[in-house]
């Protein structure tokens, strides 16, 4: 098991550069499968949920040809639609795959999805969305199986705001007959990017990014080559990091727009925001502690409630008391026992986190209990006095690519290792001191 091993105290300063969204790719890359044409993804993450299931489509017949470290070429000549892949029962990303083989083929069996432990993540209406458009759906032994003689375009309203039934049922109309239209929509940047890049294969799809997306099914797609948005919630992760520390750095590849909710919330406790066309500068070096605030995570254009933990994680030292309340998933403040650990004075109360500021936090082996936390317990490694271990990286590696390097390269003192790795894990502490 490998684990981050930081000194805190540094401030974070320089330039970090964002890959691409993980959460536009998983949609894109299963929507690459819906043409026999070759399709080539630019700008994707090398990160394990990507890796995962590039690996599926590889095991159901599809040819995967990485052109380098962000590039990958797929030809979908599928020769089962049953996805059988172990490991994708443990990434919630492999559900969409249900609709790019149902559009495509008219069945699927797909593992029901798994993730991190942050709450359940029930599919009622994926099903519900794949069933107005003509479809079987059944779940037994683990698997979704969706099969139907033909799709036809239908209204679908969604009961919840969805971001992964918007995908899904939008995947699966974009090869309907007729006419298909979806109502009470997720509005994330991801799914306006998965639906570009169905539009770059031929698709007819309009309103994406609104409550309200039509769709007109045509009889086939074709190749593509399309580049992936940057991701919002790892710039995010950076910008916390920066603020928290009491940083200077300089954010690239960017789109503003879409860290809104994030960069309104750092100015309101006293953090200093710069935008330009494709950065953000986010400086804290002269502003003292900084203040406090009221978050409620939500849907987007809401705070997200992927910056949930680092948010918290980022109060924690902050001046005054901060109260969080989470309306997205349930289990999603189960970090804060590990942040107790370094000192933080957090009260969980149901799905609010009220958040005492102290002055400082101390290091300690803290262990990452899904992707978004265990980012912050890097933070909170950052941040405090002496050494922090966090452990299980491998759900933070789900998410970032080159997590520790880009720190690295920007001030902190962080490095990975294997835990039972005592003569590296001495030999760096007696280097950074």
């Amino acid at each position: 098991m490998e684990q981050y091993v930081i000194k805190g105290g540094q401030r974070l300063e320089g330039e970090v550069v964002i890959n691409g969204a993980k959460n536009a790719a998983l949609g894109i890359i299963a929507a690459a499968l819906m043409t026999d044409e070759q399709v080539i993804i630019e700008n994707i993450p090398d990160v394990l949920d990507i890796n995962v299931l590039l690996d599926a489509l590889a095991e159901i017949g599809a040819v995967i040809e990485r052109k380098d470290r962000h590039t990958v070429k797929i030809v979908g000549r599928v020769n089962t639609t049953k996805v059988d892949n172990e490991s994708m029962r443990k990434m919630r990303g492999s559900y969409y795959l249900i609709g790019a083989l149902l559009g495509k083929c008219r069945d699927a069996q797909v593992p029901l999805p798994g993730g991190c432990n942050i709450g359940s993540r029930p599919i009622e209406q994926h099903i519900k969305g794949f069933k107005a458009l003509g479809a079987d759906v059944d779940i037994s032994f683990g698997m979704v199986n969706a099969k139907a003689e033909s799709l036809k375009g239908g209204h679908i309203f969604f009961d919840i705001v969805s971001v992964g039934a918007t995908i899904n049922v939008m995947l699966a109309a974009a090869l309907a007959e007729g006419q298909t239209i979806i109502e009470n929509c997720a509005k994330e940047p991801h799914i306006v990017d998965v639906a570009n890049f169905l539009n770059s294969m031929g698709a007819n799809i309009k309103g994406a990014g609104t409550d309200v997306i039509r769709i007109k099914g045509v009889q086939k797609l074709h190749g593509s080559t399309y580049s992936i948005i940057p991701d919002q919630i790892e710039a995010g992760t950076f910008m916390l990091a920066a603020a928290a520390t009491g940083g200077n750095v300089c954010i690239k590849n960017v789109i503003p727009k879409h860290l809104e909710a994030i960069t309104a919330k750092l100015v309101e406790i006293g953090v200093e925001v710069t935008e330009e066309d494709d950065s953000v500068r986010v400086d804290a070096s002269n502003t003292g502690r900084l203040g406090n605030t009221q978050i409620k995570t939500l849907v987007y254009p809401g705070f997200p409630t992927d910056m949930q933990p680092q948010m918290t994680t980022s109060l924690a030292t902050c001046e005054g008391t901060s109260i969080i309340t989470e309306s997205i998933f349930e289990n999603r403040f189960k970090y804060v026992d590990e942040l107790t650990k370094m000192g933080a004075n957090i009260k969980v109360e149901g799905n609010t986190a009220i958040i005492n500021g102290v002055e400082k936090l101390t290091g300690a082996t803290v262990c990452a209990p899904d992707l978004r936390a265990g980012a912050a317990l890097v933070i909170a490694g950052l941040v405090a006095e002496g050494f922090t271990v966090v452990e299980h990286v491998e759900y933070i590696e789900r998410g970032y690519e080159g997590f520790e390097k880009k720190l690295r390269a920007i001030g902190a003192s962080i490095d990975k290792f294997d835990e039972s790795d005592n003569k590296g894990i001495q030999k760096f502490k007696l280097k950074v001191g």
